[in-house]
């Protein structure tokens, strides 16, 4: 299992805590420190999209300038989660070949097993 996201994103401190709660082996690749491949990125919107992966929520996208927010695609959402990782919804899981987005104790606990 990697785990990815943010090391001080209070929902990644949650998810992290969970795995180590429940036993669950799991890598962490900190966004911030390591940094987002574009290959990755773009094998994470195939299989989820990538309206599920941006985070229009967060301060990083409220920090966009108004022309990026009111004319977001799929390609212009690309370059800026490649620019600003932190605007991606966390954490992102992969386990078994599968992409989990977000935490969620119950979700985990049945994906999971605990």
């Amino acid at each position: 299992m990697k785990l990815y996201g943010i090391k001080n994103c209070d929902t990644v401190k949650k998810a992290r805590k969970w795995l180590d709660d429940a036993n669950i082996t799991h890598e962490f690749h900190d966004f911030k420190k390591e940094g987002l491949d574009d290959a990755l990125l773009r094998r994470w919107e195939e299989q989820l999209g990538w309206e599920v992966l941006l985070n229009k929520r967060g301060t990083t996208w409220r920090k966009l300038p108004d022309d990026v927010r009111d004319n977001i695609d799929a390609q212009s959402a690309h370059k800026v989660m490649l620019d600003n990782p932190s605007i991606i919804k966390r954490p992102v899981v992969e386990h078994g070949g599968q992409l989990s987005v977000g935490f969620n104790a119950d979700d985990w606990s049945a994906n999971f097993g605990r």
